[in-house]
């Protein structure tokens, strides 16, 4: 199943600062990747898909964490959620691992 990518305003703003840094070009490819590969299956081995439970979304959703980057200091993390539609995923944040 195909999703669209719906963005809080805090994970739009990581994302928007992620692509425009120089420093962070390698980082922002792998979440461009990540974000890619959300859209078409969340089921793909490489994401590493899995429930984050130190977080819930704003109507208690539950959250789930995938992987941009693995082995790599402070790898890079995309959070995410079901909804608020029906095709529809919402990242909540775009981060170092916490």
């Amino acid at each position: 199943m195909r999703f669209e990518l719906v963005y809080t305003e805090t994970a739009g703003l990581q994302r928007d600062a992620l692509e425009k840094s120089a420093n962070l070009a390698k980082r922002w490819k792998a979440v461009r990747k990540t974000l890619a590969l959300m859209e078409k299956d969340l089921r793909h081995p490489g994401l590493s898909t899995h429930k984050f439970d130190s977080l819930t979304g704003p109507r208690g959703e539950d959250v789930f964490e995938a992987y941009a980057e693995n082995k790599t200091p402070a790898a890079y993390r995309v959070f995410w959620h079901y909804g608020p539609k029906k095709g529809q995923i919402t990242i909540v944040a775009i981060t170092a691992h916490p």
